[in-house]
């Protein structure tokens, strides 16, 4: 491994300068492209504040991992900072390197670890690894000692998901290290399992024994609440919680009104209205007959934009010139297909954009009409749309 000279690693400085500026649009033009993506940044920047001012005086940090839940890391990361962010989660390293460009003194954690022989990349961007096992722990002391590096790390505990983190019982074994002058962690961390759930038991439960393991750890910064958390109780909030869907307008509070404003607008252009006769089918399949004369609107997107084909299996609904219309037929990689009978002829012609997301259509409506969830209908969010950063 290459050295590293602690005195001369490159830390984040405690003042706060202007992020550079980013692209405000991406993808191909507006006029060549078959829908319009509006990503609203003051709604982000909002957001940010509102939880920030529910959480005081813990830290309010962002997760920024799958290109911002699909609203462009580059722009998010940047308004986040200015709103007052200076802690980021990521999954991978490659975001880590992202966020470093736009927000250069920013304190990173890389949530799915360290991997071997990463080091020197993880040195490099100056990003901090949440060690999620004892495999991964040991690796990065081997890399500390022969390196100098003096990064710090997250410690990552599983409390009752399974998925990834160290045991309580391994997690106490670790507890030793933070008597070392040297011990390298900078925080202790856990993840709700089933936060949007306020009655679950296991909420308490999870609670309760990351309370417990913090002891072991006095004067480590412990964070546990994500999104969804935040709206549990205040004794989930620890030093630090980390909000990331609810930045993005998803609803951390299911089956209540939304607290968040809506960060998303998707529209997609029709690119021909076709007259169908009654007992026609219509897409891949013939899943769908009409009992009538229709009218159908061919719409310029489709799975390849992140539009799910599940959709085609569900009662799935768009806005066309202000009113609710059906999506009939199978979603296909580059089309759908929307039953405008009900429409004014004059309403819907070659050109006119279609809602798909936005107003009534939000990405909680979209996913939950697919059969899935609204991060999954932002974090899949295609590239062939034309993007726009509103600030």
């Amino acid at each position: 491994m290459g050295g590293h000279n602690p005195a001369m690693a490159r830390q984040p400085k405690s003042e706060a300068p202007a992020p550079p500026d980013v692209p405000a649009t991406a993808g191909p033009s507006e006029t060549k492209a078959g829908g319009l993506l509006t990503i609203d940044l003051r709604a982000i920047f909002d957001n940010y504040r509102a939880l920030a001012t529910k959480v005081m005086p813990s830290e309010c940090a962002a997760v920024v991992k799958g290109d911002a839940y699909g609203c462009g890391i580059d722009q998010v990361t940047t308004t986040l900072w200015r709103a007052g962010c200076r802690t980021f989660f990521v999954a991978h390293l490659d975001e880590a390197r992202r966020v470093r460009g736009v927000a250069p003194e920013s304190v990173i954690y890389v949530l799915n670890g360290y991997t071997t022989g990463t080091g020197d990349a993880f040195a490099e961007v100056y990003a901090r690894p949440v060690i999620n096992s004892s495999v991964e722990l040991a690796e990065w002391d081997q890399f500390v000692s022969t390196s100098g590096w003096r990064g710090g790390v997250g410690l990552h505990v599983d409390t009752g998901m399974n998925r990834l983190g160290l045991s309580l019982d391994e997690t106490a074994a670790v507890a030793m290290r933070v008597q070392s002058e040297n011990h390298g962690l900078t925080l202790l961390m856990s993840h709700f399992a089933c936060a949007d759930t306020p009655q679950h038991p296991l909420n308490d439960q999870q609670i309760r024994q990351f309370r417990e393991i913090r002891t072991l750890f006095r004067g480590i910064p412990g964070s546990l609440a994500n999104s969804s958390g935040i709206f549990l109780d205040p004794s989930a909030y620890c030093d630090m919680v980390r909000p990331g869907a609810a930045l993005y307008g998803i609803n951390p509070t299911p089956g209540k009104p939304n607290p968040m404003k809506p960060v998303v607008t998707l529209q997609a252009r029709v690119l021909q209205v076709r007259s169908v006769p009654k007992n026609a089918v219509v897409g891949y399949g013939a899943t769908w007959t009409s009992i009538r004369n229709s009218r159908i609107a061919v719409v310029a997107a489709g799975y390849a934009d992140g539009f799910l084909r599940a959709a085609s299996e569900t009662q799935r609904d768009v806005f066309v010139a202000g009113q609710r219309c059906p999506i009939v037929g199978r979603v296909s990689m580059d089309l759908i297909t929307v039953d405008v009978t009900d429409l004014p002829d004059n309403a819907v012609r070659r050109g006119t954009l279609v809602t798909m997301i936005g107003g009534e259509l939000t990405a909680d409506a979209v996913g939950t009409q697919a059969g899935t969830i609204g991060y999954e209908i932002l974090s899949n969010l295609g590239g062939r749309y034309h993007r726009t950063w509103k600030s």
